[in-house]
């Protein structure tokens, strides 16, 4: 068992080198550790100066946890100085990893959040957690001295031309998969005004049901697990009341 596990480790090693000389893929390490870092920087500075960092409404469910954040002093500025300094060592090639390392557990949190609000930018939130992830591969032959595997000494490797079709191509179905998903994961989304929530409601089964629900969160300004409850209560009363209906 022992031979067969080295045996894929060194498997593993030789495909990831053949990988690594591609300029293709080196190029796009380093696009997606600028453009998180740029993720990062604007955010940070508006948490370290101490001002409110979105335009969300306060009975948004996002805006009434950013308000309530604000209110936290300085664990406020403890956020964004983290975001700044996280951002600053993805920037600069040597602490690249480092920074990597110390974005992911921000931006995964932010992911997370996004998703149980419901916030309407969780694609580029997913977006960003995806591109930390590459970049985390990417520094494999460092991060792997810190990971319980064998440890064997990086090859050098020459530099290729070709240009990696596969990986651009699945890059691009991961993107358009995380499009699509966010779609239909959520039967109804409060959206980030009342004004957008209210003209999501013109399509849906339960115009009335929906427009319940974006006074529940923007007039009423109660949480949004209780506005889903009376959401989908009323809808299903909704739908009961119209097979009834129809069924006479």
């Amino acid at each position: 068992m022992m031979i067969k596990t080295t045996t894929l480790l060194e498997e593993l090693d030789r495909r990831y080198a053949e990988l690594k000389r591609n300029k293709w893929l080196r190029y796009f390490a380093v696009f997606c550790r600028i453009a998180l870092a740029f993720g990062f920087l604007p955010s940070g500075l508006v948490k370290v100066r101490g001002e409110r960092f979105t335009g969300l409404p306060s009975n948004h469910p996002l805006g009434h946890y950013f308000e309530e954040l604000l209110r936290t002093g300085y664990y406020y500025t403890f956020i964004g100085l983290g975001q700044m300094i996280a951002a600053i060592l993805l920037l600069i090639p040597r602490t690249s990893l480092l920074g990597a390392l110390f974005y992911f557990p921000i931006i995964l949190n932010i992911c997370v959040l996004d998703y149980a609000v419901r916030f309407e930018g969780t694609r580029v939130a997913t977006f960003m957690l995806l591109a930390n992830l590459f970049l985390l591969v990417w520094d494999y032959p460092r991060l792997k001295y810190i990971l319980p595997f064998s440890r064997h000494e990086d090859r050098p490797v020459e530099e290729t031309d070709k240009f990696p079709a596969l990986f651009f191509a699945c890059v691009f179905a991961i993107v358009i998969s995380v499009v699509v998903i966010n779609v239909f994961l959520f039967d109804i989304r409060p959206g980030n005004s009342q004004l957008e929530c209210t003209n999501g409601c013109t399509n849906r089964s339960s115009p009335t049901a929906c427009q319940h629900f974006c006074d529940c969160i923007f007039k009423q300004g109660n949480p949004l697990g209780a506005c889903l409850n009376e959401y989908h209560g009323e809808k299903n009363l909704s739908a009961d009341t119209e097979s009834k209906s129809k069924s006479r």
